[in-house]
């Protein structure tokens, strides 16, 4: 009987041990899994998880919110700098616009300088308060887009803009307001679009008869003032550069990658009906491809820069319908790069030429460098223009115009008037000289005396 109990025993005891170690596995299991849902972070210390990102962001954001609204805050206050420049020559800086302007015209009258920039503005200054502290001028919004061309029609009462992502032209008329003063308003319908290539300038004839639009590869077109297509130009230089139409209304113009520069004819009827446009002239002497040109008030003298390191002085008062060519009157070395424009001062007696931001003025009578303005603006000269009295030369490059007294004029006619005295031999004649003589005397005295 003890014998047979001994292995019933040795069962159970192997039975207990394996429950016992069934059970004990059991609550391993449990004690694990409570532990990892006690301590879920655990598993992914190293490298953060998105949990701690978001701890992490909860607890900067105490800190971070307001060290960000105060740098945007900062940001807002601190607009760009406006570039200062000073020189005695400089008669003043109209600042109005808080965009860069890209492009100025006088009105033909003289009473206004009209201005565009990016920050969807054009705006219309006096040109009576150049010299006074304040500087008046009305306000063109151009809703929905800018300008980056800009004209005054013949009436000074109207201008052209033309729109940068429009493509196209939009025409703004001088309107009276209730209060009795004066506004230019956009009219509701721009121009019909016209071309893909991208525009370099835009034109209106003095005699009101035409548009001119010129674009950088080799169109030119010429519309009515409706904006119908008159006529169109394939100049044939490979690209253009630079286009205008004169102050006489009679001519466009045109250069690019050739060293010449091209000019046509605009003709019309007595009627005033379109006719035809005929090419007149052609001016050539240049080595390389020419910057920019430009035309006297009258027209019969022009003025190109070109990338061969000079610029030259053209009488184009010829008779071409004949084939008779321009004169070659003068040429000056000059040190240009990219951007580059010339200006012709209406008597043709001075000439100013921009590169980058530095303006070079030039005496037409003897071809010598009388003026340096250099670091004028901020940014890159982006026009040039003297006033239709030769007084002033503006300049444009950030988000102020410079106007500059043109001294270099008012020493040619000192020059001009006293040799033309000594050959005088009637006593009118020897009069009227005079007083021009001490009239620019008088305007020199005047400049630097207050310059200095």
């Amino acid at each position: 009987m003890e014998a047979a109990a001994v292995p019933g025993s040795a069962w159970l005891a192997g039975l207990s041990l394996v429950l016992g170690g069934l059970v004990l596995w059991l609550v391993l299991i449990l004690l694990r899994r409570r532990t990892e849902e006690a301590e879920p972070s655990r598993k992914g210390t190293e490298p953060v998880t998105i949990d701690d990102q978001d701890v992490n962001s909860e607890a900067a954001s105490k800190t971070s919110v307001p060290k960000k609204q105060k740098q945007l805050q900062r940001i807002r206050k601190e607009k760009p700098q406006q570039h200062n420049f000073t020189h005695p020559l400089l008669a003043s800086a109209l600042k109005g616009h808080s965009g860069s302007i890209t492009c100025l015209d006088f009105s033909s009258n003289g009473k206004y300088l009209a201005s565009c920039s990016d920050d969807r503005t054009v705006r219309i200054w006096s040109t009576k308060d150049f010299l006074e502290r304040e500087h008046r001028c009305m306000r063109a919004n151009v809703e929905l887009d800018h300008a980056t061309l800009v004209r005054f029609y013949p009436d000074s009462r109207a201008f052209i803009a033309w729109l940068a992502n429009g493509d196209t032209l939009r025409l703004f008329k001088m309107t009276k307001k209730e209060d009795g003063s004066f506004t230019y308003t956009a009219l509701p319908e721009d121009f019909p679009k016209l071309h893909r290539a991208p525009i370099i300038n835009i034109g209106v004839a003095d005699t009101g008869k035409y548009i001119m639009v010129a674009f950088s590869d080799t169109t030119i077109l010429i519309l009515d003032t409706k904006g119908d297509v008159l006529a169109t130009i394939n100049t044939n230089q490979m690209n253009n550069t630079f286009s205008a139409v004169s102050p006489c209304g009679r001519f466009v113009a045109s250069c690019g990658f050739t060293p010449d520069v091209k000019v046509w004819e605009v003709c019309f009827s007595k009627s005033g009906d379109f006719r035809e446009v005929t090419r007149a002239f052609e001016l050539k002497g240049h080595t390389a491809g020419v910057y920019s040109f430009s035309f006297s008030n009258d027209s019969r003298r022009m003025a190109t820069v070109s990338k061969d390191g000079t610029w030259k002085l053209w009488d184009t008062d010829v008779e071409y319908k004949k084939q008779q060519d321009p004169y070659l009157l003068l040429t000056g070395r000059c040190q240009v790069a990219e951007p580059c424009r010339i200006a012709l001062s209406p008597d043709a007696r001075a000439l100013a030429i921009s590169s980058r931001t530095s303006i070079f003025v030039y005496n037409t009578r003897n071809g010598e460098e009388e003026e340096r303005f250099e670091g004028v603006h901020g940014e890159h000269i982006t026009d040039l223009a003297f006033d239709v009295s030769s007084r002033f030369l503006a300049s444009c490059g950030d988000r102020a115009i410079r106007i500059f007294h043109n001294t270099t004029g008012y020493r040619a006619v000192v020059e001009e008037m006293k040799a033309l005295l000594k050959k005088a031999t009637n006593e009118s004649t020897k009069q009227r000289l005079q007083q021009q003589v001490t009239s620019a005397q008088n305007a020199l005295d005047a400049i630097y005396g207050k310059g200095n």
